[in-house]
């Protein structure tokens, strides 16, 4: 499956945008475009204005050359204060972000603590609770049956109403 090539055709026009036309249609005219143009598909194409730049790509903004500026000039010193004035405001904004965070970790540390302490008093509260529970249910057991040896306990086996 391969493509017959179309001759083509480049023109640039005002705007700096160079154009490759193939023969697309040879049948389709236009009113508006001379006999020979009539027939060719526009294809817009992007130039680069300087052509000897690096591949078509751009510069970043930090390797660009800057317009230097005079240390003595009232613009320049504006800027300084303005940057002067930008750095302090983020490094004030570093710091009690800092602080914050720290103040932060401490409340955190408290209430680990306290939560801690919370943890050991229920837990010897638990084992209180669980000596009595298991004393209690002893006492009844210990209520429950009768004194040994007196006979007058029915077994479960054996029921005097049952027995033939």
């Amino acid at each position: 499956m391969s493509r017959q090539s179309q001759p083509k055709i480049t023109s640039a026009d005002h705007n700096g945008v160079s154009v490759i036309q193939s023969k697309a249609h040879a049948t389709s005219s236009s009113s508006s475009l001379p006999a020979a143009v009539a027939g060719l598909q526009q294809v817009p194409q992007l130039v680069p204005a300087n052509p000897s730049s690096a591949g078509g790509k751009a510069l970043p903004t930090s390797k660009m050359k800057k317009p230097t500026m005079d240390k003595d000039s009232e613009e320049y010193r504006q800027r300084r204060e303005r940057n002067n004035l930008a750095v302090k405001k983020s490094r004030m904004r570093s710091k009690q972000k800092a602080m914050d965070t720290q103040q932060r970790v401490n409340e955190l540390k408290e209430e680990n603590e306290r939560l801690e302490a919370k943890i050991k008093l229920l837990s010897k509260e638990l084992s209180v609770l669980k000596d009595l529970f298991l004393e209690h249910a002893h006492n009844l057991a210990d209520n429950v049956q009768p004194p040994a040896g007196t006979g007058s306990s029915p077994t479960p086996n054996s029921n005097p109403t049952n027995a033939q």
